[in-house]
């Protein structure tokens, strides 16, 4: 088997592009599939911003999807499906209905309006071409923290940003999960800087602190971001397992464990938390019922994972007043 980086494109037949916009203060994350994968999503906050994810259903008739977006913007941060439709019917990639050609693209969006950027873009948004330019930039590796869909995200207390992670289960089979972390509540715990995820990290992914001595009262406090601001995450869960719509579908809504892992709190009125699961198809089951349920608790613990790093790998926007990165106050320079 193949080296592990710790990567949600561990999982053969994937691959990821980032695009952002620095002025802006936003971006666009793009799974790419090398051939349709068999997908579905379980929506869990208040307030989801999504595309195309009814046609995810396991009673809908589309048998697979050519690639999946997770994008900063809002609302306006779904033209971005429309660019990487651009790239992949460039391509020749889409479901073919007679002469038409149609690339399925589901998309995830996280509110990043209030960061700072400038988004005064005029008549139409940037997110059709950064969607284009990501599906371009797909590849093997990518840049984690402040990048991509996680490029302009916050928490409640600390900078947001694009995590991941992957890990081998037991019958040999790849899982990982890409996520953005644009929580309305805390990756850390109280006032850092150890992650409510410490007890699922990984050769100290996200900065080896292990969890407080004591957790105090204060500790578990209740904080969020004010008022009516949308707040969310979003993930993608990938595995080469052979999976049904249906399994996809319990995967995804499995996977949404990582988020009360790593997170005070999660599946908020006013977030969009949503989590896709997606099967590349490479490796069947053996023992369906024990490798399927093993599958589903370590996507949870990868989605805990990518979470914690998407915070510990981000760095501070660069505007004045910009929230201030893990980095920034628990990093080495800072100590």
């Amino acid at each position: 088997m193949n080296t592990m980086r710790n990567l949600i494109t561990d999982v053969p037949g994937l691959r990821i592009g980032n695009a952002q916009d620095e002025a802006l203060g936003s971006g666009v994350t793009v799974a790419v599939f090398d051939k349709a994968a068999v997908a579905s999503c379980a929506v869990m906050g208040g307030a989801p911003g999504t595309r195309e994810t009814d046609l995810l259903e396991p009673d809908k008739v589309a048998p697979g999807i050519h690639a999946i977006v997770l994008s900063g913007g809002s609302a306006y941060g779904l033209d971005a499906a429309g660019g990487v439709q651009a790239y992949l019917r460039e391509k020749g990639v889409g479901f073919p209905v007679g002469p038409a050609l149609v690339p399925l693209v589901p998309q995830a969006v996280v509110f990043d309006l209030l960061n700072g950027g400038d988004k005064d873009w005029g008549r139409y948004s940037p997110y059709r071409e950064l969607g284009y330019a990501a599906a371009a930039d797909a590849g093997e590796t990518f840049a984690l923290g402040t990048a991509g869909g996680g490029f302009g995200a916050t928490t409640v207390n600390l900078k947001g940003g694009l995590g991941s992670a992957s890990v081998r289960t037991s019958a040999g089979h790849t899982v990982g999960a890409v996520a953005v972390v644009n929580s309305i509540s805390s990756a850390v715990i109280g006032d850092g800087p150890h992650f409510w995820a410490a007890d699922f990290e990984e050769s100290a992914e996200f900065g080896g602190l292990g969890h407080p001595a004591n957790l105090t009262p204060e500790m578990r406090e209740l904080f969020w971001k004010g008022g009516r601001q949308p707040s969310t995450t979003i993930a993608l869960v990938a595995t080469d397992a052979i999976l049904t719509k249906a399994q996809a579908k319990r995967l995804a809504i499995a996977s949404h464990a990582g988020f009360s892992h790593a997170l005070r709190f999660a599946h908020a009125l006013y977030d969009g938390d949503t989590i896709f699961a997606a099967s590349t198809g490479r490796r069947p089951f053996g023992d369906e019922a024990m490798e399927f349920t093993e599958l589903t608790a370590l996507a949870a613990d990868c989605v805990a994972r990518a979470i914690a790093r998407g915070v510990y790998e981000a760095t501070a926007l660069p505007y004045a007043g910009a929230q201030a990165a893990w980095r920034d106050r628990f990093g080495p320079s800072a100590r």
